[in-house]
């Protein structure tokens, strides 16, 4: 097995509170975050970034999200900082053999390199990080598993905006094949190999 890390979406325009994209629990998930992406750059297991970045003129806003976005100032357009940007938090540091991948819609894997990326790899199983859970890591993973890759959910580096809404994704994703476990047994896992 050959596991690469996907953090998805960890950017300060999903983050922050200031953020009219704000996802409730996504702040809180990331010093568990930090803590599995450290081990996994130790372990020499690949770490991807998936972020999503949108044109200063909103044309390529989903159509579901665009008044949102466009009033409430336009957040994660290149080269932003602050609360409405598209960096990810500090704590995750950036290292030269971390991977960026920018996408245009909910799932890493939609038109995107990330498959090509991870068959160049050798990766046969993805490990998803990152928010929100029900609209981006759940397209991701049924899209890895429509690959043929072994999907691996670490719940608590995942958020929604409910505690319900967070429940109910995770049944759905593992009763479709996904392993759902803790970032604990994660990195336990992570040190024994």
């Amino acid at each position: 097995m050959k596991q690469a890390l996907i953090v998805i979406d960890m950017q300060n325009g999903f983050l922050n509170p200031e953020s009219p994209l704000c996802i409730k629990g996504a702040r809180a998930t990331v010093p568990a975050c930090a803590r599995v992406i450290a081990a996994c750059r130790a372990a020499g297991v690949p770490v991807v970034f998936v972020n999503r970045a949108y044109r200063a003129d909103g044309s390529d806003v989903e159509h579901t999200r665009y008044e949102v976005w466009a009033r409430g100032g336009k957040p994660l357009t290149p080269g932003s900082t602050g609360p409405l940007s598209v960096e990810n938090p500090p704590e995750f540091g950036r290292c030269g053999t971390d991977y960026e991948v920018i996408k245009p819609r909910y799932s890493a894997f939609f038109r995107t390199e990330l498959d090509l990326i991870l068959r160049r790899l050798g990766v046969d199983t993805v490990v998803l990080t990152g928010t929100t859970t029900p609209n981006c890591i759940r397209t991701t993973c049924y899209d890895g598993i429509s690959l043929d890759y072994r999907v691996v959910v670490v719940e608590d580096c995942c958020s929604s905006n409910t505690e319900e809404i967070q429940r109910a994704n995770m049944r759905d994703m593992e009763n479709v094949g996904a392993e759902i476990i803790g970032s604990g047994l994660f990195l336990e896992r992570l040190g024994a190999q």
